[in-house]
């Protein structure tokens, strides 16, 4: 299983990014594939996750209503565009999957055993 994330980059503060996870070796239909973010000095966090049998996608409080999360299933490629970009938003983001992740552990970093090489974000003010 390999992650490739991009997208990243330089931004102002209430423009949009979207990033890109391409994944090999991932099916969709079993999947969880979610999107984290580090920030200098803090630790990793959820931001969005995408999983196949749930009905809603799920998201940071932080980001729900700018930050949406999609895939495509012939891509194989998750995306998460995010909008409304704030300063606080800057971080390296990481995309992550794993096969079976049960619905109150995607949030947790240590749910997932495939990881992708991040991708920074920076949003100036």
């Amino acid at each position: 299983v390999q992650l490739q994330a991009s997208g990243g980059g330089m931004v102002q503060a209430g423009g949009s990014l979207r990033l890109s996870c391409e994944a090999s070796q991932v099916s969709f239909s079993t999947w969880t594939v979610s999107w984290f973010r580090q920030a200098p000095g803090k630790e990793r966090e959820f931001v969005s996750a995408i999983k196949r049998g749930s009905s809603r996608p799920f998201y940071a409080d932080s980001v729900k209503g700018r930050f949406t999360i999609s895939g495509d299933s012939a891509k194989n490629t998750v995306y998460l565009q995010m909008n409304s970009l704030k300063p606080e938003d800057t971080a390296v983001y990481y995309c992550a999957a794993d096969r079976r992740v049960i619905n109150s552990s995607v949030f947790r970093p240590n749910s997932y055993n495939y990881w992708g090489q991040g991708t920074l974000v920076t949003v100036s003010s």
